[in-house]
């Protein structure tokens, strides 16, 4: 029982963490049809900067949070305002908007390593403490991170579903020029999901460099992962990134626990190749008809 308990709160950390940064990346594409490469940096991003103003303020997990929210969300917006909509209309926008976002990743990495350098640094920004659960000690920061995930991820379902915004942003990842037609502006739409999805990675980067270290590097692992389990849900679906990402971090925990550490990501790996072999939309996409 309490190694299950500990596969199990492993698990749902990972998966938590794993969600705030696949749910982001898949509303990217599921609206813009782009893969955003700068992502990892979004989170890298909104951990230092809830890092940076915690030496100055002492701030508070709550407002650490709102911190790097924010600054992911203004990258966002300002990578959308002075690259992304410039290239939307062009020819092979979804081939040249990957290598423009790699491009500006591989810049904003170098401008972290100037400023901070590449020396990795401990989040201040955390709960410390633990509980104890059937005699196993589970720390107070696994817990917050799976609560802010299960709070974010249901905002986010609430916005999609419920308001008016979220409507817009449905009716434009589904035809672009039939929201047109319809009076959305779609320009508008695509500057905000690119906000949203920004703060989204704000946040999981805060939460990432709360459990291992904050370095400019850190966003590079968190991308992989993302992108993975966007491939395994179908690129685009959101639902089906929120819940992947759990059942992932399950299976990431309980093949650590059993095989090493060292196992985790090639068994993912070799679940995304499966999954490409037998459904290659990805579990919850839907096969597209294409009429020659």
């Amino acid at each position: 029982m309490d190694i299950l308990i500990q596969i199990l709160v492993t698990g749902l950390t990972l998966g938590a963490m794993y969600a705030l940064a696949s749910v982001g990346l898949a509303l990217i594409f599921g609206t813009l049809g782009m893969f955003n490469m700068a992502h990892g940096l979004f989170m890298t991003i909104g951990a230092y900067a809830a890092f940076s103003l915690s030496g100055y303020l002492g701030l508070v997990l709550p407002v650490g949070l709102l911190i790097a929210m924010a600054a992911g969300a203004l990258i966002g917006v300002l990578t959308h305002l002075l690259i992304v909509r410039f290239m939307l209309t062009g020819p092979n926008f979804e081939t040249n908007v990957m290598v423009a976002t790699a491009g500006l990743a591989i810049l904003l990495q170098d401008v972290l390593l100037k400023i901070f350098g590449a020396y990795p640094f401990t989040q201040p920004v955390k709960v410390e403490g633990t509980i104890r659960l059937a005699g196993v000690a589970i720390t107070l920061q696994s817990v917050v991170i799976v609560a802010v995930a299960l709070v974010l991820i249901s905002a986010i379902a609430f916005l999609l579903l419920r308001t008016r915004f979220g409507m817009t942003i449905r009716a434009t990842a589904m035809n672009r020029e039939a929201a047109e037609l319809m009076g959305v502006r779609t320009t508008r739409v695509y500057l905000q999901v690119m906000g949203l999805a920004g703060a989204l990675a704000g946040a999981a980067g805060l939460m990432i460099s709360s459990l291992t270290t904050l370095s400019p590097q850190m966003g590079g692992d968190p991308l992989l992962k993302a992108f993975v389990i966007c491939v395994v849900a179908g690129l685009g679906n959101v639902w089906g990134a929120g819940i992947c990402a759990f059942a992932l971090g399950l299976l990431e925990a309980t093949v650590q626990f059993e095989f090493g550490v060292r196992f985790g990501f090639p068994v993912m790996l070799l679940l995304v190749i499966l999954v490409l072999v037998w459904r290659p939309q990805g579990l919850f996409g839907r096969e597209r008809v294409v009429r020659l």
